[in-house]
């Protein structure tokens, strides 16, 4: 019996594999009608199949369309596939806050995210990644649904 736990104890301590990695990113948000680049980064961990990332994301006021900036940052959990040659497939959702703003008007507040997107190798650690995210922003902003596609360079290490 000592031996057994003694084992489980040894599998137990025993780190497993992490990988983690980084986006640079650009891409579109869209609210209604409006549309603004939007650019960004992303860092993140995973432990085979669930990962956890944190991610920033900016897109600037542009006063001449009336469309508002719109700055995120959330925490989110996401599931992955792997095994699959030369690309990773995963669908994540998270929660985070954003600040809106046009002019002197402004509106920070909650915002719920889901998405999904894919990872292809291309060279040694380097990948691409296109992301597709659909936020939910609490409170009183102008748009409180705003859609985000994005393509970046991704360095896993």
């Amino acid at each position: 019996m000592r031996l057994a736990v003694l084992a489980f104890t040894l599998i137990a301590a025993t780190p497993s594999i992490a990988r983690a990695d980084a986006t640079a990113f650009l891409g579109r948000s869209s609210a209604g009608d409006d549309r603004s680049v939007t650019r960004g980064f992303a860092a993140g961990v995973s432990l085979l199949v669930v990962g956890f990332e944190v991610e920033y994301a900016n897109s600037k006021e542009d006063q001449t369309t009336a469309t508002p900036s719109l700055r995120t940052t959330a925490g989110n959990v996401f599931a992955q596939t792997f095994g699959l040659p030369g690309f990773q497939l995963y669908a994540t959702t998270g929660a985070g806050i954003y600040r809106e703003r046009l002019g002197t008007d402004e509106e920070t507040g909650l915002l719920l995210n889901n998405g999904g997107g894919i990872k292809i190798n291309i060279a040694g650690p380097l990948r691409a990644r296109i992301d597709y995210r659909v936020f939910t922003l609490r409170g009183n902003p102008q748009h409180k649904n705003v859609q985000r596609i994005y393509a970046g360079l991704n360095l896993a290490f």
